[in-house]
């Protein structure tokens, strides 16, 4: 598969960026006439790995927040969250359902579960110190003809 079209950007891991990163994957993904629920799984999921960068990555001090996307020419949407903070320990345990590092804070320990649910594929790569790179990839139904 080839690359038709992609984006980057970054900007500071604040929490009123979430919104902003919501606005931009959704943006980028009308390329491939999504459905409304579609939208909303796209949104959803890079809202969970941005907010995972934001408090975890750089536990609420900011830091840079990369997103990256692509669509190819079979119609996969392919996007990235990264960041160059702390990384994850222990990655398998940070992966299962309501697990939290932070259980004083009114986090459920849900991202990872609701990354992989909205979307079809979820890939992650950590180095503890070095920061997380979070992959999600949706397959949309080839054009009508």
């Amino acid at each position: 598969m080839s690359i038709v079209n992609h984006m980057q950007l970054e900007f500071s891991g604040r929490p009123q960026n979430e919104s902003f990163a919501r606005v931009v994957i959704s943006a980028f993904a009308v390329q491939l006439g999504p459905t409304i629920e579609e939208i909303a799984d796209i949104k959803t999921a890079v809202s969970e790995a941005v907010t995972n960068a934001i408090v975890h990555g750089y536990e609420g001090r900011g830091g840079t927040v990369t997103l990256r996307a692509t669509v190819d020419d079979a119609r996969l949407l392919t996007v990235e969250v990264e960041d160059y903070g702390r990384g994850i320990d222990d990655l398998d345990q940070a992966m299962q359902p309501f697990y939290t590092s932070k259980p004083d804070a009114e986090r459920a320990g849900m991202g990872f579960a609701v990354m992989q649910t909205f979307m079809d594929g979820l890939e992650v790569q950590t180095a503890p110190g070095k920061g997380t790179l979070v992959r999600m990839c949706k397959q949309f139904a080839p054009e009508a003809k």
